[in-house]
């Protein structure tokens, strides 16, 4: 027996979701197929994020700012709490470092006004557990980032696709995928499945997925990526700190939960598999974290990996490919598919159905191209 819908989504991450959701919303029929037993195990499960309207390329920026008012303020019942909480970055760097900063400066704020220049008696102010020759550079304060409930984005855009009508069948490993006629048939461990459109929203395993249906791949290169907690000083309250961000990208630190959470921003290439942390990481990550500041790290309390996957231009692939009538891919979201899941979850939808990009994010001046999965391809 084959059920049939309008859209077979594959992958239940936070790309998935948010398509699922805005098709559903559309009074489509929607199936999302996820292979673990639960929504999320992965990536979306083990990200640290912050909303940023600073972070990634123009494209990505763009889809962040278009995020916003949705993350702000989503629609009755999305979430019993607040997507977006306060929280602040401050982006550092040692003397060196200052002509990045100053070139990072002037070209995040033609986005974000509220960016401030600080000088190192400034930064040192803000954050007195940084040492001072680790900020000769001075630094970057970003006031409007924002811690982001990743759960809860999540759980929204999947309870609401659910409300639609939207169904998710779980521990559903894609076995099989072909174009039979009008519509791709998509084989599973819980079943067979058929729609007219077929949404790879596979994360890590999308050129997986590509591959299994006779469709070229995108070039897709998983990253793995490695964080930590562990407890703050005794005595010392860590909420209200800022996110603390090297020029470089060679860590980053934040409050979590009453503790600290640190990352060493490793991008260790990988195939699509169960990440986990590798010890030289943990040990680089708190090598660093104790050559910039007057923390140490005296015993971890929890670490893990997750895979963040990209394309060689590092944005987002979301759009119908041009030799498989159909296949509609949604992936590469790389660091950045929580905080521009909002815009990606209308952008998905609107081009899924055929539409052009919706009004406000063409504005931004993101486009079609720069998402489509024509640009990968020579």
């Amino acid at each position: 027996m084959v059920e049939h819908c309008d859209f077979v989504i594959i992958g239940g991450g936070i790309a998935g979701a948010g398509a699922g959701y805005a098709l559903a919303r559309e009074g489509k029929r929607v199936i999302l197929l996820e292979r673990e037993s639960q929504p999320g195990y992965h990536t979306t499960g083990r990200s640290a994020a912050l909303f940023a309207e600073t972070y990634g390329n123009a494209p990505i920026r763009a889809l962040t700012v278009a995020s916003r008012s949705f993350l702000m303020n989503p629609p009755a019942g999305f979430s019993e709490v607040p997507i977006l909480t306060p929280r602040g970055a401050l982006h550092i760097g040692a003397a060196e470092k200052a002509g990045k900063l100053d070139t990072a400066y002037d070209d995040m704020r033609k986005l974000v006004g509220s960016l401030r220049r600080l000088t190192p008696a400034e930064v040192l102010e803000r954050m007195p557990v940084l040492r001072a020759e680790a900020v000769t550079g001075g630094g970057i304060a970003e006031p409007d980032a924002m811690d982001i409930e990743v759960h809860a984005l999540h759980r929204g855009f999947l309870r609401g696709m659910t409300a639609a009508g939207g169904r998710i069948v779980t521990e559903a490993e894609v076995t099989g995928l072909a174009r039979n006629g009008a519509v791709w048939q998509v084989e599973t461990s819980q079943g067979s499945f058929a729609a007219p459109v077929v949404v790879n929203a596979a994360g890590a395993w999308a050129d997986r997925i590509a591959a299994l249906a006779g469709v070229a791949q995108i070039g897709l290169m998983p990253k793995r990526r490695t964080a930590l907690t562990f407890d703050p000083p005794q005595g010392m309250s860590v909420q209200d700190w800022p996110m603390v961000i090297d020029a470089d990208e060679a860590y980053y630190f934040k409050p979590d939960a009453g503790r600290i959470l640190l990352s060493p921003c490793d991008e260790t290439d990988s195939e699509p598999c169960d990440a986990q942390p590798d010890e030289m990481d943990i040990a680089i990550a708190v090598d660093r974290l104790e050559t910039v500041s007057t923390l140490q790290v005296r015993r971890l309390a929890a670490k893990w990996a997750g895979l963040r996957s990209f394309v060689a231009d590092r944005t987002i692939v979301c759009g119908f490919d041009p030799g498989a009538p159909g296949f509609f891919w949604l992936a590469a979201q790389g660091g950045y598919g929580i905080q521009t899941s909002a815009a990606m979850s209308r952008v998905a939808g609107a081009l899924a159905l055929g539409r052009a990009l919706p009004n406000d994010i063409a504005d931004l001046g993101v486009t079609e191209q720069d998402l489509s999965p024509t640009r990968l391809r020579t």
